[in-house]
C-alpha cells in the first residue's frame, strides 16, 4: 500500500527514503527574491507530527520522519532569506515521558537523518550545533550529532541549531551550575556571564518563535533566550509547513513594532 505524504514523497514500506533531492521533495526555495526576508535568528517549536500522521491514518512515527525531513528545507528557505540562525525544538527533556517504544524511534530517525543530510548541509554552508543535554541520549545519536559537528563549515552561511533532549529550565540550571563549577563569583554573574554559559552561547537570541500546531505556549523552549522574541502561532502542523506559511510569519514579524521596553522601535 502506497501513503501519500503530502507533497513530500510516497513510500510502500515503513521506512521513507531519506537520501532524496531536498529541491525535489518540496516547492521551497522557488523564488526567495519575491519573499519576505528572514531576521537573523528564527527559532521553531517542531509540533504537530504525531497528529499530522494520525489524520492520515498513519502511525505516530511516520509523522516523525516526516517531520525530520522538512527541517532541511525549512531552514535552506529561510538561509536564501537572509537568516543566519535556525534553531529547531526537536526533542524536550519532558518527551521521555512518552512511550518508550515513540522515544526510540524519533532517536533512530535522527540518527538516519543526520548521516544524510550533514555532509548535504555543510556543503551548502550550514554547520550543526547541538543544544540539550547529552545524557541520556543513545550513543548511536550522540555519535551522529558529533559527525555532524565535527564535518560543520567553520565559518557557515547558517548555524543550525538542534535542542534535542532540550528544556529551557533545564538549560538555566546547568549554566548556574556551570558557573559554580567555573567558581564565579556572586558578585561576577549578571546577565551576561549566564548567557555565555547556556547552550546556545554565542548565538544571538531569536528575533521570532515560529510556532506550529495550534498550541498558544512555550514549552519549556528557550525561556532565556526568547524574552524579547516575536511570537508566531499557527494551526499548519509542522509537516506541512511551507514557504507561504514563512511568508505568513514573516510578514507578522515585520509589521510588529520591537520596542524593547523604550519607546521607540529598534531595529
Amino acid at each position: 500500500m502506497t501513503f501519500d505524504f503530502g507533497g513530500l514523497t510516497s513510500y510502500n514500506s515503513p521506512r521513507l527514503n531519506m537520501s532524496m533531492q531536498y529541491s525535489e521533495k518540496t516547492p521551497m526555495n522557488a523564488d526567495a527574491s519575491n519573499r519576505p526576508a528572514a531576521p537573523a535568528h528564527v527559532a521553531f517549536i517542531m509540533d504537530g507530527n504525531g497528529r499530522w500522521a494520525t489524520h492520515r491514518g498513519l502511525p505516530r512515527t511516520a509523522g516523525h520522519r516526516a517531520g525530520i525531513l522538512n527541517v532541511e528545507p525549512v531552514a535552506l528557505s529561510l538561509m536564501e532569506r537572509g537568516a543566519h540562525f535556525i534553531t529547531i525544538y526537536m526533542s524536550s527533556t519532558e518527551n521521555w515521558k512518552r512511550p518508550v517504544e515513540e522515544v526510540s524511534a524519533i532517536f533512530d530517525l535522527l540518527v538516519e537523518w543526520l548521516g544524510e543530510a550533514a555532509p548535504r548541509l555543510a556543503d551548502k554552508g550550514v554547520q550543526v550545533r547541538h543544544y540539550g543535554r547529552r545524557e541520556p541520549l543513545p550513543a548511536a545519536l550522540l555519535k551522529q550529532l558529533g559527525s555532524a559537528t565535527a564535518c560543520s563549515p567553520p565559518n557557515p552561511s547558517l548555524v543550525l541549531g538542534l535542542a534535542i533532549n532540550y528544556g529551557g529550565r533545564a538549560e538555566i540550571v546547568d549554566a548556574i551550575s556551570r558557573l559554580a563549577r567555573d567558581r564565579v563569583t556572586a558578585d561576577a554573574i549578571d546577565e551576561d556571564a549566564l548567557s555565555d554559559a547556556m547552550y546556545t552561547s554565542g548565538v544571538p537570541e531569536p528575533d521570532l518563535i515560529f510556532r506550529p500546531g495550534g498550541e498558544l505556549r512555550l514549552s519549556n523552549y528557550l525561556l532565556w533566550q526568547a524574552a524579547y522574541s516575536e511570537l508566531y502561532f499557527s494551526q499548519v502542523l509542522w509537516p506541512d509547513v511551507r514557504d507561504e506559511h514563512l511568508d505568513e510569519a514573516l510578514t507578522a514579524y515585520w509589521s510588529r513594532n520591537r520596542r524593547f521596553g523604550g519607546l521607540q522601535a529598534r531595529a
